[in-house]
């Protein structure tokens, strides 16, 4: 026998539990429990009586489902994924090559930053694409259709071939999917989605989790390529349960602040593509552009060389990536602060640490800054050269050549570790006209390579050696 008993989740962490109470004991918040469906839970048996039934337990055939065919894994046929292209190249770069027949791909960012804006573009651009036929529906339940119409009048878009329906009701906006039949739908956003089968307001994780698990489950029986817009925290995190982002197929991230006039988009998470893949986009009066030179718009040109700036060679996703590392090393007037933007701050305090025991340059009584220019997050540890690099420059007040690019992970003990792809990140500062690069050992091109003309490569295996080199050698 099963009784029904009602369960309450976190809005904020997503944890289940019995009864409600006024704190949550994962997360700690505050009333944020709310009321979940019923569930059917078993009653609690005896030990004895537990052991007198083991004999005698049988399917319970209200639980049990429909059963596919066990089959072995080399029978099953394999097909290449359609790629669908959306009209916007860094946009097809950043998912993998374009967008894949069925998948739910997430999109998340801060208000204001372009979400709605790219989305409007792509399902424009592939609406009016002869292969598609205008199958493309847009879903908004945030604006009215009069909004939707004003922003393509003025990013100048065709609007002829694009449907559009105002709804939040995930019912019927799954009835209307299943008449009109998209290739593509946008759903903006899955935070005002509700379903009938939760009492909850909508944005509760409730409503997210069972909105966006309709939604899902008819992208995959259908084909029907999803977008699914999804609001964002004070900490830059998707708002509502992580088993948002387990669900969908891809996860993407805007970047950057609202107020550049450059955009980026990052993959973290992609089933048909790389991970950590970046779109670099300008915002235009008629919308999202592509940036045609990506390195360009994140490196700085000075009448002369500057202390403390220094040009890494980055690597996001599938192409190397051009990017200037600022620091600025001042005397501290009391306890020294360790801040970084766009890089990992822990990791500015090991490196630090690693130039001092290793390099003889000490930072302690100083504050140390570094940023990123452009607003890029580098997430890989070739940036960990660089950075030592800037602070030393600007700590002893001597500026590095403009001509010199740089790119190595620096270990505990001082050496410079390999990193992957080496030798594009060579060739990327080779067509941007450097002629100067500190790099690995290991990452080093064979001598008298023709590939590399044009270029000093000065391959390193220790902290002390890359720092003579850079303050000795080329200064």
């Amino acid at each position: 026998m099963a009784k029904n008993k009602s369960s309450y989740v976190c809005q904020n962490c997503g944890a289940h539990f019995g009864k409600w109470s006024g704190q949550c004991s994962d997360c700690g918040e505050w009333n944020s429990l709310v009321e979940a469906p019923n569930v059917s839970l078993p009653h609690h048996k005896s030990n004895a009586s537990a052991t007198s039934s083991k004999s005698t337990v049988k399917r319970n055939s209200n639980f049990a489902g429909s059963q596919s065919a066990v089959i072995p894994l080399n029978s099953v046929s394999v097909t290449l994924d359609t790629r669908l292209p959306t009209g916007i190249g860094e946009f097809d770069r950043v998912l993998g090559g374009g967008l894949v027949a069925g998948s739910v791909v997430l999109i998340g960012g801060d208000p204001g930053i372009g979400k709605s804006t790219i989305l409007l573009q792509i399902a424009t651009n592939m609406a009016k694409a002869d292969s598609l036929a205008g199958s493309a529906l847009y879903v908004t339940g945030e604006e009215s259709l009069s909004q939707v119409a004003m922003r393509a009048n003025r990013l100048g878009l065709p609007a002829d071939r694009l449907k559009v329906l105002a709804e939040t009701n995930v019912e019927t906006i799954c009835t209307a999917l299943t008449q009109e039949q998209p290739a593509i739908a946008v759903i903006d956003s899955i935070q005002t989605l509700f379903t009938d089968a939760i009492s909850s307001a909508p944005g509760g994780v409730s409503q997210i989790r069972e909105s966006a698990a309709m939604l899902t489950r008819y992208a995959k029986q259908t084909g029907t390529a999803l977008f699914l817009v999804g609001h964002v925290t004070k900490e830059g995190s998707l708002a509502g349960p992580r088993v948002l982002e387990h669900m969908v197929d891809t996860v993407l991230y805007f970047e950057g602040q609202p107020d550049s006039r450059f955009r980026m988009i990052r993959a973290v998470k992609n089933r048909f593509g790389a991970v950590n893949e970046l779109g670099i986009f300008g915002m235009t009066d008629l919308g999202l552009k592509e940036v045609a030179n990506p390195s360009a718009i994140f490196l700085s040109r000075y009448d002369k060389p500057i202390a403390g700036s220094i040009v890494m060679v980055s690597r996001e996703g599938t192409r190397p990536l051009l990017v200037e590392v600022q620091a600025l090393v001042d005397d501290s007037q009391g306890q020294p602060k360790r801040m970084a933007l766009g890089l990992d701050h822990q990791r500015l305090s090991m490196l630090l640490a690693v130039m001092h025991r290793h390099g003889g340059i000490h930072t302690s009584g100083q504050d140390v800054y570094v940023n990123v220019v452009g607003g890029v997050k580098v997430l890989e540890t070739g940036s960990d050269l660089a950075v030592l690099l800037a602070c030393a420059s600007s700590l002893k007040e001597k500026a590095l050549p403009s001509s010199l690019a740089v790119f190595g992970e620096v270990g505990l003990s001082g050496e410079i570790r390999p990193v992957p792809n080496g030798q594009e990140r060579i060739k990327e500062a080779l067509k941007h006209g450097f002629t100067h690069a500190i790099v690995p050992k290991a990452n080093a091109p064979k001598a008298g390579s023709k590939a590399f003309k044009g270029i000093k490569v000065h391959a390193v295996d220790r902290l002390d050696e890359c720092m003579q080199i850079a303050f000795d050698e080329l200064y």
